[in-house]
């Protein structure tokens, strides 16, 4: 496959595809001690604010939210410099008010001011005792979004080019040069990024909210977020459940190959219910239909496809594309007849709307997210941008040009028999690490064993995303205080697609009951 290193960058630069930015430096030192940092004496003036809440601004912006900030410390380890604002947002209790519960969507990338603007009333419920707030973490929307540029630079434009993956020192020569132009776009944030940092973030975004103990649910990469917090503060766990939970010990390279054979599966599952239907462009034959989806795909990777948003349709803007269409079922009409559009009169609009962000939202919420971005405010490839920053200052694995030229050839092999679709997308998003200083190792070493209250763990069986085996092994790590319910349905995470994982999550989190530990939601049992 002959994918395009400068087709990708192109896809960053209009925030489209979510596996192509290009990556961050490390986060700043971990905490001296799990607890409550505000008594640490050099924080006290951070855990001392309170939010000063307004009605949003923004066209599109439902009159019933309302907006806020939050002051934090750029580097923790020196809480006396520079700050950045942290963007939140809420829908206030409309019941007896108990707290507050913080939403993160996931991602990393996911700005959480506009995807709860976009799809809150799917928590309404929860406003019968709490506040539900989302926020921007530091890096993503508009809390000192990074970025990578518009491509205008000579940075970007000389990765720009025919070099594919065939050619190791001309690809570490390009990585190099857009690593560059990510810390000149992206300003200081950009070397203290990441989850630990964000965690300590969220601490002070608790106290904030005027809340004792955090109360969280987090969806997919924010389900490692919340299990860093509960490594970091353990005094200050409240109610955490986590949907569609993340790995905590898996490198880079294992987790992409682990997302691009779960990818395949649900493609195939697509292909195999596509044939049954005589509107579908592959024709009705599951075999060849494979076959087709391939020759598709590299098709557009050769001679990509005009598009009248400024930018080629490429056969990886199709891979991400899919990427995000296969998160659920529900969406596979949808697909089908964007799909139909692409093949039969070459028009790159519909599939291209299932690259804008939003990740554990339904795509009917999907482009509504992207149009409260507003570029002026944010840059287009803030989402992809934060994304791999943020991948990668938690990951400390990091090849050496000796190593990664040594076995390029072997990666493309693993990647291409993990699938023949996703394969060169989910390398490329390894190969992005390249070159950066080491990442942090707190996570895999010291989110293990918590002294917490019970958290509940949401596993869903047929998740191409976060395999159900993450959700099992993350338990494991953190112990007795993990609680898994088992989701035997299909999408990724569950609570918006079953009906009996959103009831129980919401029981817990209103209430504090908890199912027993290994029970299930049958798949008959999906939301309407």
């Amino acid at each position: 496959m002959q994918a395009k290193l400068s087709t990708r960058c192109a896809a960053l630069r209009r925030g489209a595809l979510l596996g192509t930015a290009v990556l961050a430096l490390v986060t700043a030192g971990l905490p001296a001690a799990a607890g409550d940092g505000a008594s640490r004496p050099d924080l006290g003036r951070f855990y001392d604010q309170k939010v000063s809440w307004t009605r949003c601004k923004g066209d599109g912006m439902p009159k019933d939210l309302q907006c806020g900030k939050i002051t934090v410390p750029l580097d923790y380890a020196r809480p006396g410099g520079p700050t950045l604002d942290l963007a939140v947002a809420r829908y206030r209790a409309t019941g007896h008010r108990i707290g507050s519960v913080v939403l993160n969507f996931g991602g990393p990338g996911g700005p959480g001011v506009a995807q709860l603007a976009v799809g809150g009333k799917d928590f309404m419920g929860l406003t019968d005792n709490y506040d539900v707030v989302s926020f921007d973490p530091r890096g993503v929307g508009r809390s000192s979004p990074v970025s990578c540029g518009d491509g205008s630079d000579s940075a970007l434009a000389a990765i720009e080019g025919s070099t594919s993956l065939d050619d190791p020192t001309k690809v570490l020569r390009q990585l190099r040069t857009a690593a560059a132009a990510c810390t000149e776009h992206s300003g200081p944030v950009l070397r203290h990024i990441g989850t630990v940092d964000a965690a300590r973030d969220l601490d002070v975004m608790r106290q904030a909210l005027g809340d004792r103990k955090l109360n969280y649910l987090g969806f997919s990469y924010g389900t490692r977020l919340g299990a860093v917090y509960a490594a970091e503060f353990p005094g200050k766990v409240g109610r955490i459940a986590l949907d569609g939970v993340d790995t905590l010990t898996e490198p880079m390279t294992e987790q992409a190959l682990a997302g691009a054979h779960g990818q395949q599966v649900a493609l195939d599952d697509f292909v195999d219910w596509c044939v049954k239907d005589i509107a579908c462009p592959f024709g009705q034959d599951a075999r060849s239909a494979r076959e087709d989806v391939v020759k598709l795909v590299r098709s557009l990777d050769r001679d990509p496809l005009p598009t009248g948003f400024g930018q080629p349709f490429t056969g990886q803007d199709l891979v991400g594309a899919f990427g995000q269409a296969l998160y659920s079922k529900d969406l596979w009409p949808s697909l089908e007849r964007a799909l139909a559009e692409l093949v039969e009169d070459g028009d790159a609009t519909g599939i291209a709307g299932f690259t804008t962000g939003g990740y554990a939202l339904p795509l009917r919420l999907r482009a509504a997210v992207g149009a409260l971005v507003d570029p002026e405010d944010v840059p287009l490839d803030n989402l992809p941008a934060a994304l791999m920053a943020i991948n990668c200052a938690d990951d400390p694995d990091r090849p050496d040009a000796a190593r990664l030229t040594r076995e390029l050839d072997r990666l493309r092999a693993a990647y291409d028999h993990a699938s023949p679709v996703f394969g060169q997308y989910r390398l490329t998003e390894v190969l992005m690490c390249y070159g950066r200083p080491k990442g942090t190792d707190y996570i895999r070493e010291k989110v293990r064993d918590l002294d917490t209250p019970k958290m509940l763990l949401v596993g869903t069986r047929g998740d191409p995303a976060t395999p159900y085996r993450w959700t099992v092994e993350t338990a494991e790590r953190l112990g007795s205080s993990a609680v898994v319910l088992d989701n035997r349905g299909e999408g990724h995470t569950g609570y918006a697609s079953s009906k009996c994982v959103h009831g129980k999550v919401d029981t817990f989190l209103l209430y504090g009951t908890l199912p027993p530990s290994g029970s299930s939601c049958g798949p008959e049992e999906n939301a309407p």
